[in-house]
């Protein structure tokens, strides 16, 4: 087992690693950190615990200690560092761990954009990993930064995969509709979600549009299509719903589209990652499908859920529907993946 430390632990996405990371084969939890007002409290007292199931009880009584190198002891002590942080803290917080040679998996914001950081999605650009050792060289540190997308985005990507690649993009449009719990805890005021939908979200549509052409470039330049992004926080739970609007380079007829699309594995799926779903895409055919709560935990809350697929005149390419859980695929469980991809390519 390699042990690992969760940085911002006891907050929202901190639960789902922990979570996550319950009873995992290759990772066990051995350190949680949070803020000062946290520390030196059992986690059970210091977390605020959101989630339907209990709290692991090995995690139960472990000690809140500092967000910092020294607080976690010997870099020999912890082999994977993952950072729930909010990204005003996780700048500096996740360089002073790579500095000291800890390997941070991070769901923050702070490094996505980093020309020498790869942005993983694993199943659509596990080769952007080649940037660590470039990272490591112009940095002289011998610890390591990986991200993973904004949640929207990662949901996004992951559903253009097979399209991309059997077909090629020369535009899109994507218009969301966004789950109060993207917004962390507590989030959107009751006030202001209830009976609502609220048609902005900071700097929402800007990351989707700049991270979407990161990770379909190549690992020193960005992807040349075009990407228009409209995104809305509506008064679901859990999940993001999409409507994707794609023009394609290749003709491509919503038959093929989905036939791609249900064949499509990654890496992750070929190397049987334990947190990879079986089906990355799971395309449901009734035309009402999906749903927001019949569908997000596909896969185990893993897997995106495609639907509607249909031919789009004004674009002259495809269109489609797709659903994905944010806080699962598009957070912590994204970052639980990209450590086993880096653990059994050997980074870790």
């Amino acid at each position: 087992m390699m042990k690992a430390a969760v940085l911002g632990a006891t907050g929202a996405v901190g639960q789902i690693f922990i979570q996550l990371l319950s009873g995992h084969p290759w990772f066990e939890v051995s350190v949680v950190a949070a803020s000062e007002r946290s520390t030196g409290l059992k986690y059970s007292e210091a977390a605020k615990w959101r989630l339907p199931t209990s709290i692991p009880e090995n995690i139960s009584n472990l000690e809140v200690v500092d967000i910092e190198p020294k607080a976690v002891r010997n870099v020999e002590d912890v082999d994977v560092v993952f950072s729930a942080l909010p990204s005003e803290v996780a700048g500096k917080a996740e360089e002073s761990f790579a500095e000291a040679g800890y390997f941070v998996v991070s769901n923050a914001s702070a490094h996505r954009m980093d020309p020498d950081v790869p942005m993983l999605n694993p199943e659509v650009n596990c080769d952007h990993v080649s940037l660590i050792d470039e990272q490591r060289r112009r940095r002289k540190w011998s610890g390591a930064i990986v991200t993973n997308p904004n949640c929207s985005t990662t949901v996004l990507t992951l559903s253009m995969k097979p399209i991309y690649d059997d077909f090629g993009i020369e535009k899109m449009i994507v218009s969301t509709m966004q789950a109060i719990s993207g917004a962390g805890y507590p989030g959107v005021a009751s006030l202001d979600i209830v009976d609502n939908i609220i048609p902005f979200i900071k700097d929402e549509e800007e990351k989707m549009q700049i991270e979407t052409l990161k990770i379909f470039g190549s690992p020193s330049k960005p992807a040349d299509f075009k990407i228009s992004a409209s995104c809305h926080r509506v008064p679901t739970l859990d999940g993001h719903m999409e409507a994707v609007f794609i023009q394609t380079k290749h003709e491509a007829d919503p038959e093929s589209v989905v036939a791609a699309m249900e064949k499509f594995v990654g890496e992750p799926q070929k190397l049987k990652l334990p947190t990879a779903p079986a089906n990355p895409i799971v395309v449901k055919h009734s035309e009402d499908r999906p749903q927001t709560r019949l569908d997000r935990m596909e896969g185990g809350g893993m897997s995106v859920v495609v639907g509607r697929v249909r031919k789009d005149s004004v674009l002259k390419g495809v269109k489609y529907i797709v659903l994905g859980h944010n806080t699962i695929r598009g957070a912590a469980g994204c970052g639980v993946l990209n450590a086993e991809y880096l653990k059994a390519k050997k980074y870790i």
